[in-house]
């Protein structure tokens, strides 16, 4: 999560936790309004995200390589405060003690990510069974105490030995990440139902391959373009081989969508919102569906065609069981000769003076219905929100974080997740993002998302307000 600066400049030693006991006096603090969990059914997936190295850290332990992320954070001025995720949550070690919260809070789905250079130290070749074993121990303990594991294969951290071979930008990945995806899901397959090949492709390519805000740091438009084509192949390719390997697989992506309005209703304004739409919720999916990419509305996408090669139409078609939709903000579009290649720019919610979380992220709780209502039109089994959340200021008092900001955020959002799926769209599962406090990205540790806080000296686990108020608000009756 961190797509602040692709959005503005395309326009982003502890004991075993145990919960304190809540009674309804301190309950009623938090405002229940007439929403209930019971309205979305008995089937809806409720669950807590995580990501490999937002929450990790031991980046150089037990035989893992480096990764791209390792390597950016590692040099000055890269990240705020120059941090990085060396030992970010210590997840690492305390995997047991965040997998219990997840269940205390009665959620029923643990959605992580594998670390590909904790399994593939140099990205291809020698395979470090260390590795290996901490994600079967990851996934045996989630079974073990009645928590679905849900995984993501690609979270941003490719293997830095792969990188220098050109990354997404060489297409030989296609065939790398094919035979990391081959081998995962053959060694865990028998345990793991529930797959996701990528997070957000429109967040990694672009602020990796085009602006250089994340790792690897490439910039340019034509390097850009290479990584999506090979990211849109590899996508789909990673598809046909977990429903391949892997008997009654649940197979889907998640991307990052966002609802754009034009900022005047003029038509220069109109054609930048669909350009911006076209680059930021379409780019991604559209390839996978068979309807190409979305040239339509962004004419310089068609130079993504020089990297085609025969057969490439067809490879790009794969339909998933499900997609992840991730949602934080709106954009606004204005029509802007800076910058080239997408003549548009966002209109930041500062200036608009509108409802922002600590991040300057404007929040705006229709736009994730009108998002849902969008991505519904196609043709897609089932939606899972597989990311939303939202971080503001959160403050230690006698042991407590009063959230009560949060708290109304998880209200309106789920409410218009609710009309949405009352609407006809196939919406199956909301993943708050994120369990608890983590590194973000180039933001570093100051936006805190989580249901949990940690406190990064100590890694003391806090559960906030807004962790009981899911804790009650799925509690079995």
């Amino acid at each position: 999560m961190d797509r602040r600066n692709w959005i503005k400049t395309t326009t982003l030693a502890f004991p075993v936790l145990a919960l304190p006991s809540v009674g309804w006096s301190s309950l009623n603090e938090l405002n229940f309004s007439e929403l209930k969990a019971a309205d979305f059914g008995d089937d809806f997936l409720w669950g807590a995200a995580c990501a490999s190295y937002q929450v990790e850290g031991s980046w150089d332990t037990d035989g893992k390589g480096p990764s791209i992320w390792d390597t950016f954070t590692h040099k000055r001025g890269k990240v705020h405060n120059n941090e990085n995720g060396d030992v970010a949550t210590d997840f690492y070690n305390r995997f047991k003690e965040d997998i219990d919260l997840v269940k205390k809070l009665n959620l029923n789905v643990f959605r992580f990510s594998f670390s590909w250079s904790r399994i593939f130290p140099e990205g291809i070749g020698a395979v470090n069974q260390k590795g290996v074993k901490f994600y079967h121990d990851v996934i045996d303990y989630c079974i073990e105490i009645g928590v679905q594991p849900w995984i993501t294969l690609y979270h941003w951290d490719l293997p830095q030995q792969l990188e220098e071979k050109g990354g997404w930008t060489n297409r030989e990945i296609i065939s790398w990440f094919s035979s990391y995806v081959d081998f995962c899901t053959k060694e865990f397959g028998s345990k793991v139902k529930n797959w996701m090949v990528m997070n957000e492709p429109a967040a990694f390519v672009g602020l990796g391959y085009m602006l250089g805000y994340h790792a690897p740091g490439k910039k340019g438009p034509f390097k850009f373009l290479k990584a999506t084509h090979f990211v849109c192949l590899s996508m789909a390719e990673a598809g046909r081989i977990i429903r391949a390997n892997v008997l009654d697989a649940n197979v889907g992506s998640t991307f990052s969508c966002s609802h754009v309005d034009p900022y005047r209703d003029l038509s220069k304004d109109n054609k930048a919102a669909m350009r911006l739409d076209a680059i930021l919720n379409r780019l991604y999916i559209e390839p996978s569906l068979g309807l190409g990419y979305p040239t339509d509305s962004m004419k310089a996408l068609k130079r993504i065609e020089r990297y085609f090669e025969p057969g490439d139409e067809e490879k790009l078609k794969f339909k998933f069981d499900f997609i992840g939709l991730q949602n934080y903000f709106r954009v606004v579009a204005k029509n802007s000769f800076i910058p080239p290649f997408v003549w548009a720019k966002q209109i930041s919610a500062e200036k608009r003076n509108v409802p922002m979380n600590e991040m300057n992220f404007e929040v705006y709780p229709i736009g994730m219905y009108k998002i849902l209502m969008q991505f519904s039109k196609y043709n897609i089994d089932h939606i899972i929100v597989t990311e939303n959340g939202v971080c503001y200021k959160d403050e230690v008092k006698n042991g407590r974080i009063h959230d009560k900001k949060r708290i109304q955020f998880f209200k309106d959002y789920l409410s218009n997740i609710l009309r949405a799926k009352r609407e006809g769209a196939p919406i199956k599962g909301y993943f708050i993002w994120s369990l608890t406090d983590n590194f973000e990205w180039s933001e570093g540790y100051e936006p805190r998302f989580g249901l949990v806080h940690v406190d990064f000296k100590t890694q003391k686990r806090t559960i906030k307000d807004s962790g009981f108020w899911f804790q009650e608000f799925l509690k079995k009756i």
